[in-house]
């Protein structure tokens, strides 16, 4: 059955994530990034950002809270067994820094139906505590009918 494409434009709650330095650390450790930016607290607080800063792509960790509402949402009925990862676009701002509380938003943004697919995106918006943009990011799934 295809996603019906009365969905498009539907927004999910934001989600607020509180970004902590060791969770930085971490994530610079595990895609092998060892900027002293990331890692080290006496660098980072003599830098111009002035505390650790994170990877750009940490906004995966922030935006990922978001897309599983998309996936459990009933209305959609999305056939999980058949969705598969298509792409993903991240657009970056604001740095992130350890401390900050980064709140994400999600809108379905494309609902295409194909003879055997159907292709979802999924734009995810995340702001600073200071209403600041950090990143938008756009997911996109296909589903094999």
């Amino acid at each position: 059955m295809a996603i019906d494409t009365k969905f498009i434009g539907k927004t999910y709650p934001s989600y607020t994530y509180e970004v902590g330095r060791e969770k930085i650390k971490e994530y610079a450790k595990a895609i092998k990034n060892f900027d002293p930016h990331y890692l080290d607290d006496d660098f980072a607080a003599k830098s111009k950002y002035g505390a650790i800063i994170a990877p750009p792509t940490f906004a995966v960790v922030f935006g990922a809270y978001l897309i599983e509402p998309v996936f459990n949402d009933r209305d959609l009925n999305l056939n999980m067994a058949m969705l598969v990862h298509g792409e993903q676009e991240l657009e970056f701002f604001e740095v992130v820094k350890a401390g900050d509380a980064v709140t994400t938003g999600a809108k379905i943004i494309s609902i295409q139906n194909k003879e055997k697919l159907d292709v979802i995106a999924v734009e995810v918006q995340s702001r600073n505590q200071h209403g600041r943009d950090v990143c938008r990011g756009i997911y996109t799934f296909v589903v094999r009918k």
